[in-house]
């Protein structure tokens, strides 16, 4: 068997078991929503809470999902680190339903437990995802059709989101100062995404430029 139709198999088989999990993960979100509603509370009052971080987790595991297809997409293969980046991201993925019942049940708390292991959790998985495409797009160049801005500026949206999510950890810590500080650089990040890609539109048509010459 030819060495590429091995590489499609493990690349095809990342992909479906990637699918599987996150369909899961956000099937599951809506498993763990169990309102329970306390006297003179009303319907809207009991559900409000639960139903927000119900959609706000959908949205980012959607989000999540996307950025990952996206490394995938670009890749001309995949090796073992890459599958291994991919597992403890599916791994932490999967948790996400459980980090939810966390959430849900510490708001009545007086501690910010449930948030901080919220946080936590999912400045855990954009970090993998940095992890993932700045290993394959930087160390072992898996995806050579990215423009090299491009590849920078999309590790430095998985980073940005990272500390945001530090950030609202530091802050259910109480820790301000640092929070602010993890908040500021966070906007200095993506400030940088926005050159970044500006700079990638710049290449690209610079090459449409250029395929038009030689066409004429």
């Amino acid at each position: 068997m030819k060495e590429h139709h091995v590489h499609q198999r493990h690349f095809d088989r990342l992909v479906m078991l990637s699918d599987g999990v996150f369909a899961i993960a956000l099937t599951l979100s809506a498993v763990e929503l169990h309102p329970q509603a306390l006297p003179g509370q009303s319907l809207l009052q009991v559900w409000a809470r639960p139903l927000a971080v119900y959609f706000l987790s959908f949205f980012l595991i959607g989000v999540v999902w996307l950025r990952h297809r996206r490394t995938l997409a670009h890749l001309y293969r995949v090796d073992a680190p890459v599958t291994v980046a991919t597992l403890v991201l599916l791994s932490l993925v999967a948790l996400v339903p459980v980090f939810i019942r966390v959430l849900l049940e510490d708001q009545n708390a007086s501690s910010n437990n449930g948030m901080l292991v919220y946080a936590l959790s999912l400045m855990a998985i954009y970090v993998c995802l940095a992890i993932g495409w700045g290993y394959a797009a930087f160390i072992r160049h898996l995806a050579p059709s990215v423009a090299h801005p491009r590849a920078w500026g999309w590790l430095l949206e998985d980073l940005f989101i990272a500390v945001f999510f530090a950030a609202a950890a530091l802050y259910s810590l109480h820790w301000h100062v640092l929070a602010l500080l993890a908040t500021l650089i966070g906007v200095g990040m993506r400030f940088n995404v926005s050159s970044l890609e500006k700079k990638a539109k710049a290449l690209d048509e610079q090459a449409l430029e250029q395929a038009g010459s030689h066409d004429a």
